[in-house]
């Protein structure tokens, strides 16, 4: 079972990631995923779903148990904990009723749902995996989002018991498994990361005949990504910039955009995944950004547009930026410099970015990010 609180059709990182997990253990074990009702990230439940108190199906192999949730991206932190706890009362109701398999798997951050699951089945006699994609509450710290206090404390608590009952924490940075060992050293840690399990496409020449660099983002508008700022401080004189997404910043991109028609910037709205990948293969470019440097966070957009072959310029400092530069995939930038960011952007020459430099960026991705092989290294050690 792997109990999570994001799962397609919602978009994102941490749905995929979860999707990808699912799909690749399906054919070992019958797998069984328990989720929200999808809203993320529109706070809203998706149309589909709108009127049901919860949803059972088998999809791709895969048995998907939807639960009702509070659904809510308001700012209002009271309103952001009622919709945390909805899906916790849903998870108590769920696992109380429900035969639990021998092997579940736990989604955290959130970590308020995380604990409740972990203090729920810490007795059941079952393997306790915890998948930890970021390090909560700290990096709510890092990114303005929490205040050192009476609540951050108490977050911090539900973090340290969440890894002190697990037998087994899944971490998608090493940064992450060197916190984890900090607080505990309980239970087995391994590395895993967010390798996308796509085709890898045809690589084509994308030279803009106006010399310009066409640089794209395509992801999540919101705080941690800091595209609105972004877009206020490049230097425009040699790129393009399109965007493609959706999220908290949407509409004041759109407003910017609106009030600067001669900046060329371009948004072009949310599509399917699918769809995106064969967008990117027309860019020249795509950066990565981070508002401010996250301990533990390595944007799984790497791992993904290296398997495309899509030179990537970096701006986030960490972990991510040491696998940038460890296997080659394009350039950085220092993290929240973009004095910095325009000079790499100036000494980067539609030229460089040619096919020759696409096909190696991806023949690197089939050989270090390959999604089998680690897949096969955790099915060892579940």
């Amino acid at each position: 079972m792997i109990i999570t609180s994001y799962f397609p059709p919602e978009i994102g990182a941490a749905s995929n990631r979860i999707f990808h997990l699912a799909d690749g253990l399906k054919d070992d074990y019958d797998v069984n995923v328990v989720t929200p009702l999808p809203n993320y990230p529109t706070g809203k439940i998706f149309s589909a779903y709108k009127g049901k108190f919860s949803s059972k199906t088998v999809e791709n192999g895969i048995k998907i148990n939807r639960l009702w949730i509070y659904a809510s991206v308001s700012k209002n932190k009271f309103l952001r904990l009622i919709a945390m706890l909805s899906y916790s009362f849903s998870l108590v109701w769920f696992i109380m009723w429900h035969k639990i398999p021998d092997k579940v798997i736990v989604q955290s951050p959130p970590l308020l749902v995380s604990f409740t699951c972990m203090f729920l089945l810490r007795y059941k006699k079952r393997k306790l995996i915890l998948n930890v994609s970021d390090l909560w509450p700290s990096a709510g710290l890092e990114l303005g989002a929490l205040k050192e206090g009476f609540a951050y404390n108490i977050l911090k608590k539900l973090e340290a018991f969440n890894y002190k009952k697990a037998d087994l924490i899944l971490g998608q940075s090493n940064e992450i498994l060197n916190h984890v060992k900090t607080i505990t050293t309980k239970p087995e840690l391994f590395l895993y990361r967010n390798f996308p399990e796509i085709e890898f496409p045809k690589l084509k020449d994308t030279t803009a005949p106006n010399g310009k660099i066409k640089m794209v983002y395509a992801g999540l508008l919101g705080v941690a990504q800091g595209i609105y700022k972004l877009c206020n401080e490049i230097d425009y004189t040699a790129i393009e910039f399109h965007i493609y997404g959706s999220g908290a910043e949407e509409q004041v991109i759109k407003s910017l955009i609106e009030t600067n028609k001669d900046l060329p910037l371009y948004f072009h709205g949310r599509v399917n995944r699918t769809e995106l990948h064969k967008v990117l293969l027309s860019y020249d470019l795509t950066i990565i950004p981070l508002l401010n440097r996250i301990y533990g966070s390595v944007p799984s957009k790497i791992f993904e547009y290296a398997k495309l072959g899509l030179p990537m310029l970096y701006f986030g400092g960490g972990e991510g930026e040491d696998i940038i530069k460890k296997n080659n995939l394009g350039w950085v930038a220092k993290e929240s410099d973009y004095e910095d960011l325009n000079t790499v952007l100036k000494s980067i020459s539609s030229q460089r970015l040619n096919l020759e430099l696409k096909a190696a960026i991806q023949h690197t991705a089939m050989i270090q990010f390959d999604f089998r092989k680690q897949l096969s290294a955790l099915k060892e050690v579940l």
